[in-house]
């Protein structure tokens, strides 16, 4: 089985939401079953039908975070030893050679990106087109409007 890569922050946010999940939302769902079943006829009982409903996608999530966090290749950036290159967890700043604007993101798993925390996923076509190279090279990135060239300035591992 592949391991899914996450960050030492990414696994302890979803071992956050896992526990909000089972000590909070798992019990306050329940009760509202437990409600809505007090009112009688479950058949045309809206409030049932949406507490059930809702105790599926909590149940569904719970199920989806055990999996990720069992399959979890937990990598922290401030041990990695890349020598320079871009690697998973890699803090990369990009100056665009056509605007000449610097971004930095840092590449991380999929259920930690955030492009508005500059957080980038490890499969997104930018950070496909990064990870191997270093400082000093230029990625070349297909993006929606059209291919644009990005000089790698500086790749830290924080």
């Amino acid at each position: 089985m592949q391991k899914i890569p996450l960050t030492v922050v990414g696994a302890d946010l979803l071992k956050q939401e896992l526990q909000e999940l089972k000590s909070v939302a798992r019990p306050t769902v329940i009760e509202a079953i437990a409600e809505a079943r007090s009112h009688g006829d479950l058949s045309e009982n809206a409030e049932y039908e949406a507490a059930k409903e809702r105790q599926g996608f909590i149940e569904g999530r719970i199920a989806e975070i055990e999996h990720k966090l069992s399959m979890a290749h937990i990598i922290d950036p401030k041990e990695i030893h890349a020598e320079g290159k871009v690697v998973f967890g890699a803090t990369v700043t990009l100056q665009d050679l056509d605007s000449e604007e610097e971004v930095v993101y840092q590449i991380v798993g999929e259920d930690e990106a955030d492009i508005k925390q500059r957080k980038i996923s490890v499969g997104s076509p930018i950070a496909r087109a990064l990870i191997g190279k270093e400082e000093g090279d230029v990625a070349e990135v297909q993006a929606p409007g059209g291919m644009r060239e990005y000089e790698i300035m500086a790749v830290a591992y924080i």
